[in-house]
């Protein structure tokens, strides 16, 4: 797996200055990087903002950030490989000064969830979009279990694409490691719709607001 990740960035990306954050999308199984970079002027934000492309490849422009063998239940392994292919990607394109702000869908919600459990002191407002947290403990965890970051965790209230046993392991990891909103939306299946746009453009919007008010 190559840890050069592909990207389409927002115009002008990050010029001479450095921005307080900046959104990092990560697409779900089998789409890639023109995705999830549609929600960016959905989302309104006034921010730089890159979309990445997973490391594997699966032909026919498609992309994932690892192979599905149990669903719901993936090998560490590949994801914490995946993890460490987008610390990469930061390291060499976002400052360190820089927060990070990733949103991610489906499989890009859980690779959202890996920045902060590895890294918990660059990310704010991480977004989960109809994903799920991995199973095995990672390096920040017990700083997650102390801090209680705010999360966004939105999923379909019809979604028979995460296995339930993803979804029952999120409801009991995200309340204990985050402060969590989590959102719910009727006859929503495996997808995104405005009602939820809406929740994190307000999501990310207060937590920037936040912290520029414990800053100040």
């Amino acid at each position: 797996m190559t840890t050069t990740l592909r990207d389409v960035c927002s115009t002008g990306w990050i010029t001479n200055e450095t921005p307080d954050a900046v959104v990092l999308f990560f697409h779900g199984f089998g789409s890639n990087e023109q995705d999830l970079s549609g929600l960016a002027p959905a989302l309104g934000l006034d921010l730089p903002w890159a979309s990445l492309r997973a490391p594997l490849e699966l032909g026919n422009g498609r992309a994932a950030w690892f192979e599905i063998a149990t669903p719901g239940a993936p090998d560490a392994a590949p994801v914490q490989e995946a993890t460490a292919a987008i610390w990469a990607w930061i390291e060499e394109n976002v400052d360190p000064a820089t927060r990070i702000i990733p949103v991610g869908f489906s499989q890009g919600g859980l690779m959202a969830s890996q920045l902060l459990r590895t890294r918990p002191e660059r990310v704010i407002a991480p977004v989960i979009l109809g994903g799920f947290v991995l199973g095995a403990t990672q390096p920040g965890d017990e700083v997650l279990r102390e801090n209680l970051p705010a999360v966004f965790w939105g999923r379909g209230a019809v979604d028979r694409v995460i296995a339930p046993v993803a979804i029952t392991r999120t409801t009991e990891f995200l309340p204990t490691h985050s402060t969590l909103i989590e959102k719910v939306y009727p006859g929503l299946a495996h997808g995104i719709n405005a009602a939820e746009l809406d929740d994190v453009r307000d999501f990310i919007t207060a937590q920037l607001g936040a912290e520029v008010a414990a800053g100040a």
